[in-house]
């Protein structure tokens, strides 16, 4: 299942994290965080995220991440999708209300795997 499969993946980032810990950008990163996984934070806005270095694009992470999580509205992660692809990055978990049809014509087209669900849910 796709879902097991990508929580198997141990280095992850969050693109949409924030330093809000009552939204889910903050309340998602923390989490994979606690759970053991080598995650990213990646928002233009912000320097650091609890205490991490922030990132502003997926190139310029330390590490190509293996599983992308989305908390970002689909017209802003388009661009995040595409770099992604051009960077090998395979699967992407979409948060409610990230995805729509055209992003999900895309992923389907750059070859990419793509889950939409919670992630505070799978991770229970």
């Amino acid at each position: 299942m796709i879902k097991d499969t990508m929580l198997e993946k141990k280095v992850w980032a969050v693109i949409g994290a924030n330093q809000n810990p009552e939204k889910f950008g903050w309340k998602i990163y923390k989490r994979l965080k606690d759970k053991g996984y080598e995650v990213y934070p990646l928002n233009p806005a912000y320097e650091t995220i609890d205490g991490d270095i922030c990132y502003k694009s997926l190139s310029s992470m330390p590490k190509v991440p293996e599983v992308i999580n989305m908390v970002v509205a689909p017209e802003r992660g388009k661009p995040y999708i595409e770099e992604a692809a051009k960077l090998g990055v395979k699967y992407l978990w979409f948060q409610p209300g990230t995805f729509d049809k055209e992003i999900l014509a895309l992923v389907k087209e750059l070859g990419m795997e793509a889950l939409q669900a919670c992630v505070l849910v799978a991770t229970n």
